[in-house]
């Protein structure tokens, strides 16, 4: 009969051993195991095996939370995202963890879902947590809140949107100068009835990426219908609707604006059922896009989490520069799906 595995006798969930406990176990003082522990002298080889034997079979480790309170820096930063599940966040993600492991300290992240409330609360859970410093893809419009936490020494940058009614250092992608370059893309195949289909009109971006729109198509001295414009959630069904109510009626689009990818995502599906082509350009590139041929103005998502990080270490390590906002160009992608021509059955 097969034998089963022994659980430790000691084991209690939710308790950790101590320094205490491997004192006893080696059979030794306090100071002598925070000697080992730390790796200061004074210790003969002897008794250090001991409490080295002792560590291991507790599977003790060391706390640093003394070590946090004498120092004043517990060697993390915080990242609030917007959706830890839209792969636009994933290298924006790395490239911070990247850079805060260069420096020697611990990325701890969570997800705001969009919701401003939700938002502070896991700010200020983070804050309470004593991290360094903060990276903040912001959902709401006022950040009042941290300023208790930034003036106590709390580093911040906020990503992608700036902070709401205070001054912060902010690193953007050029969402406005995109989205003209992309649309001025589609006016120069030909297309004059163009859609523009975005995010919440709340956010940031959704707003600059339309203004980018109006004044290309402002540029070329073409009217906009509003029935070409719909801002709302990213929901596939509400992009499907106005994707399917731009091109019904007598004056059909012949040519679409995503404002994002998960935008992009719905409308390249909407359009694959479209009897005729209707040209696409989407804003964010998205996974495969280079084998579907789809024409996109890409931002460096990891480009702006890396200079969000380096922002926010230069503050660590002592910079008062004033706040600054950084803004990141962003690169229109020919594929293909942007450059065809305007359809005759349109």
């Amino acid at each position: 009969m097969a034998e089963h595995a022994r659980r430790p006798e000691t084991t209690r969930y939710g308790t950790r051993p101590t320094m205490k406990d491997v004192a006893a176990r080696a059979g030794v003082g306090l100071k002598t195991v925070s000697r080992v522990v730390n790796g200061e002298p004074g210790v003969t080889p002897d008794t250090e095996r001991r409490v080295q034997e002792a560590i291991e079979a507790l599977g003790f480790r060391r706390n640093d939370s003394a070590r946090v309170l004498r120092k004043g820096r517990t060697a993390s930063i915080g990242l609030v995202l917007e959706d830890l599940a839209d792969p636009f966040y994933g290298p924006l993600s790395r490239a911070v963890e990247e850079v805060a492991r260069a420096h020697g300290a611990l990325l701890i992240n969570g997800s705001s879902a969009e919701d401003p409330d939700r938002e502070q609360e896991l700010v200020l859970a983070l804050c309470a947590r004593r991290v360094d410093g903060l990276i903040v893809i912001p959902a709401g419009h006022d950040h009042r809140y941290l300023e208790p936490e930034i003036k106590a020494g709390i580093a911040t940058v906020f990503v992608d949107r700036p902070a709401g009614r205070i001054d912060a250092d902010v690193v953007l992608s050029d969402s406005f100068g995109g989205s003209r370059e992309g649309v001025a893309h589609l006016i120069a195949h030909g297309h004059r009835r163009i859609g523009f289909i975005g995010d919440q009109p709340r956010i940031h971006t959704a707003t600059e990426r339309l203004r980018g729109y109006r004044t290309a198509m402002e540029d070329a001295g073409l009217p906009v219908d509003e029935r070409w414009v719909a801002l709302g959630s990213t929901d596939p069904e509400r992009v499907r609707a106005a994707v399917t109510a731009m091109l019904s009626g007598p004056d059909p689009v012949t040519a679409v604006f995503a404002g994002n990818n998960r935008v992009t995502v719905t409308a390249v599906r909407v359009l694959a059922e479209q009897p005729a082509p209707v040209a696409l350009v989407g804003f964010d590139d998205i996974e495969l896009a280079d084998l579907l041929g789809i024409t996109v103005i890409a931002q460096d998502a990891a480009a702006l989490g890396r200079t969000a990080a380096e922002r926010l270490f230069r503050r660590l390590d002592g910079s008062a520069d004033e706040p600054a906002r950084v803004e990141l160009r962003t690169r229109l992608i020919p594929r293909g799906s942007g450059e065809v021509a305007p359809s005759a059955d349109r």
